[in-house]
């Protein structure tokens, strides 16, 4: 009798374990921001453990560069989808989520009692890793994505586009422009050695039936939630469409979510301006998705049943959109991925992101990090460390956190 199962294609419950084991590591290690977090996965499901292939990744990661929401955690959750099913999804969001969730919630409690050389020292110090992380992302995605000049002028027009325009949305039309840019000048070529190689042999457990209602689920509580706000006297459901707004209207997550943040947060005075700036640095110096702000931003929020209801309520309302998006999109990127205009435009895209992550290694990263020429020092050794030795993540970690309470104390 044939069995079902076999070394790459485990029971699913199996798998499911293997990829929250995974990703909680990742939760664990991936400092940076969702730049880095993209070079992260790369390295762990592409080169190290390959359960996907390099195309599958990089079409991927230009997919939910189009859509809003936390580019690497809707790419995290893709990957668990792909190599799981649902609960592989599920398995891949919880493991890269919580860690940063708990840590920051941590940080709320303890915030009144964090302060002196050492503490901000220690937390200047993971900015500098930040560095260094985003750095080897950028330099290792320039050389898969742009290995000839067409896609690298792509990324030099992103950069430019991202220098001049300011909005919430720009990197929105850094994406469209890299996708129109990729189908006048990567169709030749580009599209030919796509098409040569295996492109749609990795599918995703998602029908179009689920796409579609995850796509009416996601517009019905877009304009649903706002009315039932005005019924709920305790302010949750308030609390949660704040949130679900702010992650259904950011394109690029990441850092583009605080303004929107800011604006649903402190403007109806439910967080102080002083403790929104301290949760900030707190999300930039720990490890996984930035939008986890969010927890930290419920947890303090006044109006809230209790504490821990608002931050679940928060960290559910900002990841929840993001989803639901890449959920409606997979059955019909499925069959478009092939296609030679797409994969032309998907080039562009995944061209255009290189110059998104330059621009992003420079601000807010560089500009709120490299303060002295010692910080440029240590930064530059974490770089060099990552890049030419291997070196653990976390072993920079902690190397650069030393150094930066090494340079407060002594400053």
């Amino acid at each position: 009798m044939r069995s079902d199962t076999s070394p790459t294609h485990p029971p699913q419950v199996a798998a499911a374990l293997e990829v929250a084991g995974v990703f909680l590591k990742l939760g664990l290690t991936c400092f940076g921001g969702p730049v880095a977090h993209i070079g992260y996965f790369r390295r762990e499901f592409v080169e190290r453990r390959r359960w996907l292939d390099d195309e599958t990744f990089t079409d991927l990661v230009g997919l939910c560069q189009f859509l809003p929401g936390p580019a690497s955690s809707q790419v995290g959750f893709s990957v668990g989808l792909l190599r799981a099913g649902w609960l592989g999804g599920l398995a891949a969001w919880s493991g890269f989520t919580l860690p940063s969730v708990l840590l920051l919630l941590l940080f709320a409690v303890l915030a009144p009692n964090l302060g002196g050389p050492i503490g901000l020292g220690f937390i200047h110090g993971l900015k500098l890793v930040a560095v260094a992380v985003v750095a080897q992302a950028v330099w290792d995605m320039a050389r898969r994505l742009c290995p000839d000049r067409r896609r690298a002028a792509i990324a030099l027009v992103a950069v430019a586009i991202s220098a001049l325009l300011s909005t919430v949305y720009a990197q929105l039309a850094v994406i469209v422009c890299g996708a129109a840019l990729g189908l006048v000048v990567c169709r030749s070529g580009v599209s030919s050695d796509a098409m040569a190689s295996p492109r749609h042999a990795q599918e995703f457990h998602v029908s179009r039936k689920a796409g579609v209602l995850a796509l009416v689920l996601f517009f019905a509580l877009l304009f649903g939630l706002p009315t039932l706000a005005r019924f709920d006297a305790s302010q949750a459901v308030a609390v949660f469409d704040a949130f679900y707004r702010s992650g259904a209207l950011v394109f690029g997550g990441g850092h583009v979510v605080l303004p929107l943040l800011q604006q649903q947060t402190v403007a109806p005075g439910w967080v102080t301006p002083n403790d929104f700036l301290a949760g900030y640095g707190a999300a930039q110096a720990i490890p996984g998705p930035l939008f986890t702000f969010a927890s930290f931003l419920g947890w303090m929020a006044t109006g809230v049943p209790n504490r821990w209801s608002g931050a679940l309520l928060a960290t559910a309302g900002i990841f929840l959109p993001g989803f639901l998006l890449v959920l409606a999109a997979l059955p019909y990127w499925q069959s478009l991925r092939a296609h030679p205009s797409m994969t032309a435009a998907l080039a562009g895209v995944n061209a255009a992101v290189v110059g998104l992550l330059a621009t992003a290694l420079y601000s807010p990263v560089w500009i709120s990090a490299v303060r002295s020429v010692a910080d440029f020092a240590i930064a530059c050794v974490g770089f060099v460390l990552l890049i030419r030795w291997k070196a653990p993540p976390l072993a920079v970690v902690a190397l650069c956190a030393l150094a930066g309470v090494a340079e407060a104390v002594l400053r």
